[in-house]
């Protein structure tokens, strides 16, 4: 089955229900609710850097294949437990497609360098005022 995650990409998924576990009444323990949905992220069709991150923060629910398994049973309604388990599956391919800033390492300004060893000397000064006088 097909999801479309934004206006240009669209992903193979691969859904299935089976029984929650829980609480919830006699109806709700026979009834398949729970949903299942599998990404097999080496055979998407996006760039290897993008399925990088999206191994990074898809993290233990990563199989040794290459799967992506995400479980939703928060609902007694599978077609809401659907929906949840759709909805976080494309938050994790929109966060994995942003290209994270590279980080440029910057020095303290000289006048916070200032503010901070006068602070420091203020204080010292204080902490030395509660000392005994010597004799």
């Amino acid at each position: 089955m097909l999801l479309r995650v934004n206006h240009r990409l669209e992903i193979e998924i691969e859904e299935s229900a089976t029984r929650s576990g829980g609480a919830g009444g006699q109806h709700v323990n026979t009834t398949d609710s729970a949903v299942i949905l599998r990404f097999d992220l080496v055979a998407a069709p996006l760039p290897v850097s993008v399925k990088y991150r999206l191994a990074h923060l898809a993290g233990s629910r990563m199989t040794s294949d290459g799967v992506l398994i995400l479980r939703a049973e928060g609902s007694r309604s599978q077609y809401d437990n659907r929906a949840e388990v759709r909805a976080r599956l494309i938050e994790l391919v929109n966060q994995a497609l942003v290209v994270p800033k590279k980080r440029r390492p910057t020095k303290p300004t000289k006048g916070s360098q200032k503010r901070r060893v006068e602070g420091k000397k203020a204080r010292g000064d204080i902490k030395a005022g509660r000392a005994k006088p010597r004799e």
